[in-house]
């Protein structure tokens, strides 16, 4: 997998982190009975009528078309979760983002400057998918890190947790 951001030297990952599979699958779901229903209802009727075989070749165009677009928009609901990664190196924290091949945004704070990690999980698909939000605070430019509807988010801060405390021992020797 590639990352958001070039590892610096003596730095590696320690876990990398995507959205829950369940904010993938859903909106491919629901993509994908858009994008089949209406084009096979359509299908069904080529041929049955009494329609010039013109009209036939339209209906077939007009629903690889539609089929084709929304391929394309499947597409990118997937590259847009593949390419939403949060990395925990041995030295900081990395919130890399991709919607689409044009926009890209990357943010990363120094695990030294992580200040408080608070875990959100509200609802009950939340509790039985075991997904949630980490909230993390930072002394870093951006503020705060929001790791949206990860799975399992207690074993996220726990990781983060030993990873910061590690860093911090790391950069104190006298502790």
């Amino acid at each position: 997998m590639r990352l958001p951001v070039q590892l610096q030297p003596g730095e590696s990952v320690v876990l990398t982190v995507h959205r829950h599979w369940f904010f993938l699958v859903a909106p491919l779901t629901l993509s994908l009975m858009v994008m089949l229903v209406p084009p096979l209802i359509l299908l069904t009727i080529v041929g049955r009528t009494d329609a010039p075989r013109l009209v036939d070749v339209i209906v077939v165009v007009l629903s690889l078309a539609y089929l084709v677009a929304f391929g394309m928009r499947a597409y990118f609901v997937w590259y847009a979760w593949m390419n939403d990664v949060w990395v925990i190196t041995n030295q900081r924290l990395v919130d890399g983002q991709k919607r689409h091949w044009f926009h890209e945004e990357v943010s990363t704070a120094d695990l030294m400057h992580v200040q408080d990690v608070a875990l959100d999980r509200h609802g009950v698909l939340a509790t039985l998918l075991k997904f949630g939000d980490l909230r993390v605070q930072t002394a870093a430019e951006v503020e705060e890190f929001i790791l949206r509807k990860i799975p399992r988010p207690q074993d996220v801060l726990a990781i983060l947790d030993r990873t910061r405390d590690t860093a911090r021992r790391d950069a104190s020797p006298l502790l």
